[in-house]
């Protein structure tokens, strides 16, 4: 019995190192001696719910996000039945502009997105680029999510939806109200790249625990040895900081 990544389009949604995050899942699934397979959606083909215990969305350049966009609303009603199912989704950058109701790039040119979760993103005249931390409190306790922005987009949140977390260092979603991405239940969206999940294991383990329990696996899973990771997640805080000051 293998656990299923499913990552969406990766041949147009992996601009910013995304490969990475898939890469990580499917290594730290194996270090638990838990069998994984990795399964893309390729552009055209459709998504089967009933074979996806983790859907990743990764992100694009606006001309890619808006040849993806007509093809993964197509995918709303299955997304929508994992998602029901508590499957987790990581949307990443152009996919976390994705999973809400449009996106309006510099040009105003709108591309319609899923509507999978209540935001909107207007690109704003200059490009939110450095080093990003943020604070985010899940399942009882309070982590550090690091990594790197570079996003034109500034998103707005609709009123029940919660951001992922707090901006300690960086822009986040929009340089002016503080949170950074969304969470939903499952859903994570973030503009937290560069790849988002090998300087953030607690992250990495948090998607994997979720879709461990959707496919009926024992949780919670054996600790790793994340001295590695720890020490560049904390490089990185440091440099978000120093950029700050």
């Amino acid at each position: 019995m293998s656990l299923r990544i499913v990552p969406v389009y990766p041949e147009l949604l992996s601009i910013y190192a995304d490969r990475g995050n898939v890469r990580v899942l499917e290594q730290r699934a194996r270090w638990r001696d838990i069998n994984v397979a990795v399964s893309p959606l390729p552009l055209g083909a459709d998504l089967d719910p009933a074979e996806a215990d983790a859907i990743l969305i990764g992100g694009g350049q606006d001309r890619d996000q808006a040849l993806v966009a007509e093809a993964l609303r197509q995918q709303v009603p299955a997304l929508r039945s994992a998602i029901a199912d508590g499957v987790p989704v990581l949307a990443v950058c152009g996919g976390y502009q994705l999973l809400g109701h449009a996106y309006r790039d510099q040009s105003g040119r709108m591309t319609p997105g899923t509507g999978l979760v209540d935001l909107e993103t207007v690109a704003g005249p200059d490009r939110l680029i450095g080093n990003v931390l943020v604070e985010v409190e899940v399942e009882g306790r309070v982590e550090r999510l690091v990594g790197f922005e570079n996003h034109a987009g500034r998103t707005t949140l609709g009123p029940d939806v919660a951001p992922l977390g707090r901006v300690l260092a960086g822009a986040g979603n929009d340089a002016v109200s503080g949170a950074e991405g969304c969470r939903v239940g499952r859903v994570i969206g973030t503009y937290v790249h560069g790849p988002l999940l090998p300087k953030n294991p607690w992250l990495a383990d948090l998607v994997l625990g979720w879709a461990c329990e959707h496919r009926g696996l024992p949780v919670p899973l054996q600790p790793l040895d994340d001295r590695l990771e720890q020490v560049a997640a904390e490089a990185a805080a440091r440099l978000a900081l120093d950029e700050r000051r």
